[in-house]
């Protein structure tokens, strides 16, 4: 096994989530950065650098919607993939979202699903 380790910035509002996605992630070797709101996801992402942000799309203040569309304005996160995390479906912003979001994942999460997708994307 190689000493890199691709990095996952993981934003929700819900602790347990954070917690739940940061042990999963982290078991199977990725470096995991943890934010509970929208400004200190893009903060964290500037100084985080990660290689994949999983975001929240329901979150008080700064949904994720705002986030992505905030990304654009910072250079160095603008490029960076992003997985929406969805309880809500299909809804008009997502659909308004999906040029600039890489995957749609639904809660409840299928973590053998999920670690499928980042792994195809990140490796492959």
């Amino acid at each position: 096994m190689s000493d890199f380790s691709y990095r996952i910035l993981v934003v929700d509002d819900v602790e347990d989530n954070l917690f739940l996605l940061q042990i999963v992630l982290q078991a199977e070797g990725y470096e995991v950065e943890c934010a509970n709101n929208g400004q200190l996801a893009l903060k964290k992402a500037e100084l985080f650098s990660p290689h994949l942000i999983l975001l929240d799309f329901m979150m008080p203040g700064m949904n994720g919607d705002e986030v992505v569309w905030k990304m654009q304005d910072f250079p160095n996160v603008s490029h960076v993939p992003v997985f929406l995390v969805t309880a809500y479906g299909e809804s008009e912003s997502i659909k308004n979202l999906e040029s600039h979001v890489e995957e749609v994942i639904d809660k409840p999460i299928d973590f053998e699903y999920l670690l499928l997708r980042i792994h195809n994307y990140l490796i492959n």
